[in-house]
């Protein structure tokens, strides 16, 4: 009887782990099948250019994965047993495994906050994204738009708003100050791109709540907003913590150094989903400069379990943050490998070029699964763990 491993989440850290997967094991042993809601790849890292009007290159999912061995079932995730190994489908179907990856990544968090889940957009999904563009699209010459979080995705949804409309009234309102975990010259450049694209910046402002046309600050004022985008941190999806797996306070799936579950030996978690340290020992912040390296991770550590070779060290680390600003100007913030901003950084039109780079390689290690590295599909010939680690 066939393995049968089924991969949940064709983001980019399911889709790498299942492309991963079909180049290390042999499809005479093994059977993969990814399932997942949307028929097509969605290009999180673009969903700001998406709402801004901008359209993306569609990727199906049936035909990126075509000749591969990997099976796609297009379906939603219900629920999952990891007691039974089986996956509860939208409709009453469901999947048995053997080994079961678990990527079903983030949405946007309200963090509890009144009126976000009523009144506020987000871009964490394809279809959250279209509603903001066609809102934004009604904006008369003069409407109000409130960015909500100063992190990454709010930097680049700002951004890219305030260029695409220069005719609205932009502002971000940011927790803390605007990139205050940037380097020095970091930045000044992205003071200086707000100024330039007329963006307002409310800094150390926490918003408590969201109504119809404004938001409410932590001290009491109010920031008119005729949309309000919610860019203030991400919210695994809830099917993980309703299961018998061990997660953190987060929700995510707490995984080993090979994104094992630490509770379940036969269930893999990646991307956005796992609770998972990098090499340097501190947690990996959810992106998707995570998610890929994470799915190769559990990728190699599953074929090296299966066919008893050496398990992959875990040598996940950051090299830099790339933040777009708009479609001809970026910051490309080099860090440590835990993630903590170097002096240096990229600026401007050759950041924008290396952010789009790492943009379109990404894409294309979708749309090419098996092609990044040498095919070598191996046979299972060992249910035994190997207990050599890889060097």
């Amino acid at each position: 009887m066939k393995h049968r491993i089924v991969v949940l989440g064709a983001g980019y850290a399911g889709a790498n782990a299942a492309g991963r997967l079909a180049k290390r094991l042999h499809p005479a042993d093994t059977e993969i099948t990814l399932v997942n809601a949307d028929p097509e790849f969605v290009e999180r890292v673009r969903l700001h250019q998406l709402a801004t009007g901008q359209d993306l290159k569609p990727r199906p999912l049936a035909d990126v994965f075509a000749g591969t061995g990997v099976q796609v079932r297009i379906a939603q995730v219900a629920a999952v047993d990891a007691e039974q190994k089986t996956v509860a489908l939208a409709g009453g179907d469901e999947i048995a495994y053997d080994t079961l990856v678990y990527a079903l990544g983030s949405t946007a968090g309200d963090h509890g906050v009144p009126g976000v889940a009523e009144h506020a957009h987000h871009i964490a999904g394809k279809q959250s994204a279209l509603r903001l563009r066609a809102r934004l699209a009604e904006l008369a010459a003069g409407g109000t738009v409130l960015v909500v979080g100063g992190g990454l995705t709010g930097i680049e949804a700002v951004t890219e708003i305030a260029e695409a409309r220069p005719d609205l009234d932009v502002a971000l309102a940011a927790r803390a100050g605007l990139g205050d975990w940037l380097s020095e010259k970091g930045q000044s450049h992205l003071r200086k791109t707000f100024d330039r694209l007329g963006i307002t910046v409310h800094e150390n402002t926490g918003i408590t709540g969201v109504e119809p046309g404004a938001a409410v600050t932590a001290d009491g004022r109010t920031i008119r907003a005729d949309v309000t985008v919610w860019t203030a941190g991400f919210a695994v999806h809830p099917i993980a913590a309703a299961t018998t797996l061990e997660v953190a306070e987060t929700g995510q799936i707490v995984v080993d150094d090979t994104m094992r579950s630490v509770s379940h030996a036969d269930v893999y978690a990646v991307g956005d989903a796992a609770f998972a340290k990098g090499a340097a020992g501190h947690p990996l912040r959810m992106s998707c400069a995570s998610g890929v390296p994470t799915a190769h991770q559990a990728a190699d550590a599953i074929a090296a379990r299966l066919t008893g070779r050496p398990l992959p060290e875990n040598k996940i680390g950051y090299n830099g943050q790339c933040i777009s600003l708009g479609r001809h100007d970026a910051l490309v913030q080099w860090v440590t490998p835990d993630d903590q901003a170097k002096p240096s950084a990229l600026t401007g039109k050759t950041a924008a070029r290396v952010k789009e780079l790492i943009c379109k390689t990404a894409a294309w290690s979708i749309a090419h699964p098996t092609s990044m590295a040498p095919v070598r599909r191996r046979h299972v010939v060992a249910a035994e763990e190997p207990l050599v680690t890889a060097v």
